[in-house]
């Protein structure tokens, strides 16, 4: 006696989780490469213009400014601690260079950052990118609305 397994719901197939991320770095579609990722700062499009993938229900949120702080922290932290022990700057020198630097980082960063977060949604099949829309994400209502 033979033990036949069907699978009536196949394996999607693996995304390249590398590529989607440099893709969403560059602002460009994770899927093809192609189109813009972006129409305005950090408003992506709802649709690729390129392949036509949804990109609409990308949930990037909080993530990339917590992955900007991290990485301007380092490094304007690194910099304070290494311009101190060997530089003799004035403190006029270190208030016009860290504060400025610190901004212009963050906004230089946010974009790519953002656009990698969604590449790794979309390579992840992370809300609503793999064709299912989640369900474990659903909030409940307000004790007022319940039913009992």
């Amino acid at each position: 006696m033979a033990v036949q397994i069907h699978t009536a719901n196949p394996q999607p197939q693996a995304r390249d989780w590398r590529r989607a991320i440099g893709n969403g770095l560059r602002g460009r579609c994770p899927h093809c490469g192609q189109g813009r990722l972006f129409k305005g700062f950090l408003k992506p499009v709802d649709s690729c213009e390129a392949c036509g993938e949804a990109l609409h229900h990308q949930r990037a949120d909080d993530l990339p400014p917590y992955v900007v702080i991290t990485i301007v922290g380092h490094v304007v932290v690194g910099g304070l601690l290494l311009a101190e022990k060997y530089a003799d700057w004035s403190m006029g020198l270190h208030m016009a260079v860290w504060p400025a630097l610190t901004v212009i980082l963050s906004l230089l960063l946010m974009q790519p950052v953002k656009g990698g977060v969604i590449g790794l949604q979309w390579a992840l099949r992370m809300h609503g990118f793999g064709g299912r829309p989640d369900t474990a994400e659903r909030q409940p209502l307000p004790p007022a609305v319940q039913q009992p």
